[in-house]
């Protein structure tokens, strides 16, 4: 009987030790937490004053509890956010246990006043955890303004992409943006598929965020009608004093090409992204275009300003420009590849990058392209002219070409200012100012690219005989007008 109860207490003592054993603590600085996503996205389009709640769940995927020293909002009190933590509120929180493979949650919550003038379109923290001194976060973000906003929601060739709103109509849609309230696009493209078009009214604003972009698919069509007096503008949604001329806040205004009507951009302003445009034939296609395409994209007294690489990259493209300004570019204001079809009236082309070293031309023209099956691919460029242009800057060529064997690059430099140190003989270029000595612009460290009245070489040095009787400005061309896009 002794022993009996002898192995009944030792079986007891040994239930009871396990059954009161926490697991171990994991303190090895290579343990991670798992979230349920990255970004906890706040997608209410806020109507009111108001608040709204979203979950976060954090797992432990270790076998052992993990201490997570904090867990705590970037902005701490200052921010918009507020969290939750296993049942606490505060934004900062110390010293939590998550058992192995087990989780907690923590619950988020903004309030914004959408009709703030002064808060952000997007407006974003991030929820911070030291475990074992290793760093990971996720992200917060919110809607702030009233505005129409496009998010991201499915992909198309590897690619972020949102449609416009179908409803439940099948087929191409007809869209027209009225100027009701600013239009966001967020987290990749907002696309337009084939045979989709869409209208923007004069005086809409549309805000890109980080990598966002507009993408006009094969045989969709964009007709954007700013005027004079209310352009449309494109740019990020950063909208501080301190941002705006930030480059490379937004990625692109990408178009492919088109067997319907001609893309067209009317006092549009472009400014502050990776890439203002990339005109281009479908590059997906694995029988890749090497002609330009059948329709134009037409520019009329635009805008493109601040492109952290290029402001216009066109690859087998038609383009027209008249009376556009196209300014300070990482690399290149206009980037023209393979075969096309470019005329530039009338436009100013300046380039005085102030954000890092420039070692690339203004304007470069190359009549070959590497298409998506890696394939360099040489073509003869049908025509890149440029009438009545400035084409300047403050590197001493500012226009320069790369003609690959196997095919030609037809231009033409006719009454237009250029800097450059190369050669101008031969019939490419006629009725040239090379180098003028005297102030051209206004100041373009403010961006004002007007010529100085009387004395700049610009002055009444183009060809009457050109389309286009009015300015920039919708000032009256002089007989002869001034070379670019305003006339004195």
């Amino acid at each position: 009987m002794r022993k009996i109860a002898s192995i009944l207490f030792l079986i007891t003592v040994v239930l009871f030790t396990f059954s009161c054993r926490k697991d171990s603590i994991e303190t090895s600085s290579s343990v991670t937490l798992n979230f349920s996503t990255d970004t906890v996205l706040f997608d209410t389009v806020f109507a009111t004053f108001g608040s709204t709640t979203q979950r976060l769940k954090i797992y432990n995927p270790s076998n052992n509890t993990v201490n997570i020293s904090s867990i705590s909002v970037g902005q701490g009190a200052n921010s918009q956010f507020r969290i939750n933590v296993d049942g606490i509120s505060g934004n900062i929180h110390t010293d939590i246990e998550i058992e192995g493979k087990d989780s907690l949650f923590i619950f988020a919550e903004v309030t914004i006043d959408p009709n703030s003038a002064t808060t952000d379109f997007i407006v974003g923290d991030q929820i911070n955890f030291v475990t074992n001194g290793n760093n990971q976060s996720v992200e917060l973000v919110a809607w702030g303004r009233n505005a129409h906003y496009y998010v991201a929601n499915q992909t198309a060739n590897g690619i972020p992409i949102v449609y416009l709103d179908r409803g439940t109509s099948p087929g191409a849609l007809d869209s027209t943006w009225i100027n009701d309230k600013p239009y966001v696009i967020y987290g990749g493209y907002l696309t337009l598929d084939g045979d989709d078009k869409l209208t923007i009214d004069p005086g809409v604003q549309v805000h890109l965020h980080n990598n966002s972009g507009i993408w006009v698919y094969e045989d969709g069509n964009i007709q954007v009608n700013g005027t004079q007096t209310d352009p449309v503008t494109f740019q990020g949604t950063r909208l501080e004093f301190a941002w705006q001329d930030i480059p490379g806040q937004w990625d692109r205004i990408w178009i492919n090409e088109s067997t319907g009507a001609d893309n067209v951009f009317n006092y549009a302003i472009i400014k502050n992204a990776f890439i203002g445009i990339q005109a281009e034939t479908n590059p997906f296609n694995p029988s890749p275009i090497n002609v330009p395409t059948l329709n134009t994209l037409r520019l009329n007294n635009c805008e493109i300003h601040n492109s952290s690489a290029v402001g216009i990259l066109a690859t087998n493209y038609k383009i027209t420009d008249t009376n556009s300004v196209i300014t300070n570019s990482g690399q290149y204001n206009l980037l023209l590849r393979g075969d096309g079809d470019y005329r530039f009236n009338h436009s100013t082309i300046a380039n005085y990058w102030d954000g890092g070293t420039r070692n690339t031309p203004s304007i470069f023209l190359q009549n070959a392209y590497v298409n998506i099956n890696g394939v360099t691919v040489v073509s003869n460029m049908t025509a890149a002219n440029f009438y009545n242009c400035i084409i300047h800057g403050d590197k001493d060529i500012e226009f320069d070409t790369d003609e690959l064997t196997g095919g030609t690059i037809n231009f033409l430099l006719d009454y237009c200012i250029l800097k450059t140190t190369n050669s101008t003989a031969g019939v490419n270029y006629s009725n040239l100012i090379v180098n003028p000595s005297g102030t051209i612009f206004v100041d373009q460290t403010l961006h004002d690219y007007h010529i100085v009245p009387g004395n700049s070489p610009a002055n009444n040095a183009g060809n009457l005989l050109l389309p286009g009787a009015l300015d920039k400005d919708g000032v009256s061309r002089g007989n002869p007008p001034d070379l670019g896009a305003y006339e004195n």
